[in-house]
């Protein structure tokens, strides 16, 4: 089992900046680069992956749209949202893709069941849902065996934006958050216990944590 670095990101943080550093550390790390899972909140942000269609884009107003290389289609980033990217050498830790998917979908369900809340994922559409409403999105990269972007947890935000898209791709798509459920929950007090869960989940036996980009 190997060591951790979990980076926390203060304030909120601009998508495409966050993107730029996760592309260079990915392309700059090497086999004896530790993973690291970067725990942040965006300014308000329509991040449109891969595969995304411009059809989904309802109104958006004056959110920004951001072009993505992570999987998925349009989804919308926010304050009161846990982003969590996870840099992950996969072919070290013998992983596959859908093992990774896997692994964060359980570490959402269990984090959830800690606050009393019932959630499950679907087959066909990646993510972690309540009583029929998404809580929470997937969007990675795998780049030579190396994974990035990550998961958004909705913990207590202004979802109010995601009725300006089709979230994911799917008309008509009801979005919840941890709030919903648990009173005066906030992003702080998740931090912790998603690392936990994630470390539990990929098998990770420390972690080291550190605040912001820089180690200097």
């Amino acid at each position: 089992m190997e060591s951790l670095v979990v980076r926390t990101l203060p304030g909120h943080q601009d998508y495409s900046s966050i993107s730029d550093a996760m592309h260079a550390f990915t392309d700059g790390r090497d086999e004896s680069t530790a993973d690291e899972i970067w725990l942040l909140e965006h300014t308000p942000v329509f991040t449109q992956g891969q595969a995304g269609k411009p059809e989904h884009l309802l109104f958006t107003g004056d959110i920004p749209v951001v072009q993505s290389d992570r999987g998925g289609q349009v989804t919308y980033h926010g304050p009161g949202q846990l982003v969590a990217y996870c840099m992950i050498d996969l072919a070290r830790k013998k992983l596959g893709a859908r093992a990774l998917v896997t692994a964060i979908e359980e570490a959402l369900v269990s984090l959830l069941n800690r606050y009393g809340v019932e959630a499950y994922p679907k087959v066909d559409a990646p993510g972690v849902y309540v009583k029929e409403q998404k809580i929470a999105s997937l969007g990675l990269r795998i780049r030579k065996g190396k994974s990035f972007h990550g998961l958004a947890l909705n913990v207590n935000m202004d979802l109010e934006p995601f009725r300006r898209i089709n979230p994911c791709g799917y008309a008509g798509m009801t979005m919840t958050q941890l709030g919903a459920f648990v009173e005066d929950v906030s992003v702080s007090d998740v931090l912790e216990k998603i690392v936990t869960e994630l470390m539990e989940k990929l098998n990770y036996s420390g972690c080291q944590f550190k605040t912001g980009l820089s180690d200097t």
